[in-house]
């Protein structure tokens, strides 16, 4: 008979959760310990067993001597009877800005998970109340967390002769924007009202723009805080190379650096920034003056104040000036913006958008996202976002005013990356899908 499997049903976990960690985090997973899950992961060292017959709350405050970055919460949230305290021992582990990873059963599945049980398809488990996520992260923010993000994993969790994974990431893709998977997660961020300054890097990026530096030069704000501006610098058909290091003299004070970029395109020149960069907080401007550059301050208020790792700009908040975007090139960006709010589990507005502030060590999580593509971002900052999603940092955005350009010509083929992005798109969203570790 057809039988659900512990090993593939726990492996999935497991590959999910392990894209929200990283080398430098410290976290812990909590789980009941009847959980079979123990037997499968390969971190049980960080793992915490919880006994359902005592008090959730009062087990929790036997570690509140430490301080965790991530806490993965499995298979609790559904059996007890106060979600508040329970959130709110979770809050005193954290630091700040520290996350919560929730695992627990779709409300949707509940007929089928008796079902399975009724005709031995599946081990009997104790009752679960089967707590819909919407009601978690309603209590969640009087605990002191933001919801950072929701979504389903695992359709299909049976070995069907060594096949069974095959067909759950099948349907995972099939279906994936209706969240019918059995598992439930929610990332929840602890908030932190202290603000914190941080040192910023600007990179403005710049091809065929020599008459466009002065301007953006003179339009970024001042900062008290230590902050650089680097002019990377492509290889182009008019002056902007040679503009650069007049500029440069022209404005000793200011913290202007030039970089003459030796790789091919937008995203590797970005990069090539990043290296030669020690401060805390990225940033990309396009030097085609599109968004104004005043707006950096808020921006980096939106990181400074807590509320996310990562802001992205959008074009499609405000009236757009005449000009400044073409009407099919309009429909093409809401266009993958869905794609995109789809993939990541994260709704935006806008994906296209040059503008993007994050925290450096976000660069850290960028090689191991990349790493699992076979086709390349095509213009190079949306390994950005993907990079910060898949590895559970937050995004928000912050609406701009668009310009039309006063100078100069776009340097994107609109049809041929286009069909470039789409591909990037579908890839990304096997991607983020798939189980790699999962041994038939």
């Amino acid at each position: 008979m057809l039988k659900l499997s512990s090993r593939y049903y726990y492996l999935r976990h497991e590959n999910e959760i392990q894209r929200f960690l990283s080398e430098n985090s410290n976290w812990i997973h909590i789980i009941n310990k009847e959980n079979s899950f123990k037997n499968f992961t390969n971190s049980k060292e960080n793992l915490f067993l919880i006994d359902l017959n005592s008090n959730l709350s009062k087990q929790i405050q036997t570690i509140e001597d430490q301080k965790f970055d991530l806490i993965i919460i499995t298979d609790i949230f559904e059996v007890t009877d106060d979600i508040y305290g329970l959130l709110n021992s979770l809050n005193k582990l954290l630091t700040n800005n520290g996350k919560v990873l929730i695992n627990s059963i779709n409300t949707k599945w509940n007929f089928f998970l008796l079902f399975f049980e009724f005709f031995k398809i599946k081990k009997i488990s104790r009752p679960r109340s089967y707590i819909h996520l919407k009601k978690i992260y309603s209590i969640s923010e009087s605990s002191g967390f933001e919801m950072v993000k929701s979504f389903t994993r695992q359709i299909f969790p049976f070995r069907l002769f060594g096949i069974g994974n095959l067909l759950n990431t099948i349907l995972e893709i099939i279906f994936f924007k209706f969240n019918i998977g059995i598992n439930n997660y929610l990332l929840l961020s602890k908030t932190n009202k202290e603000q914190k300054v941080y040192s910023k890097t600007i990179i403005v990026p710049a091809k065929n723009e020599e008459l466009n530096l002065e301007p953006i030069i003179n339009r970024i704000p001042l900062f008290e805080s230590d902050y650089e501006i680097l002019l990377v610098c492509a290889k182009s058909s008019d002056n902007t190379v040679e503009t650069a290091y007049e500029i440069q003299q022209k404005y000793k004070k200011l913290p202007i650096k030039i970089i003459e970029q030796k790789s091919k395109g937008k995203g590797p020149g970005v990069l090539e920034a990043i290296e030669v960069s020690n401060f805390e907080i990225i940033t990309i401007l396009d030097s085609d003056l599109s968004v104004d550059p005043e707006t950096l301050n808020e921006f980096f208020e939106i990181i400074e104040n807590g509320r996310a790792d990562f802001v992205n700009g959008t074009r499609f908040v405000y009236k757009m000036e005449e000009g400044a975007m073409r009407k099919l090139n309009s429909i093409g960006n809401l266009f993958f913006q869905y794609i995109i709010s789809i993939v990541i589990s994260t709704k935006l507005t806008d994906s296209l958008c040059g503008t993007k502030v994050f925290k450096k060590d976000l660069i850290n999580q960028m090689s191991e996202w990349k790493s699992t593509l076979f086709i390349k971002d095509p213009f190079g900052d949306f390994d950005f976002i993907f990079s910060a999603a898949y590895s559970g940092h937050k995004i928000l955005e912050y609406p701009v005013h668009y310009r039309a350009r006063v100078y100069g010509t776009t340097q994107i083929s609109r049809f041929s990356d286009g069909i470039k992005l789409l591909f990037y798109f579908i890839n990304s969203l096997i991607m983020f899908n798939i189980s790699k570790n999962v041994k038939k």
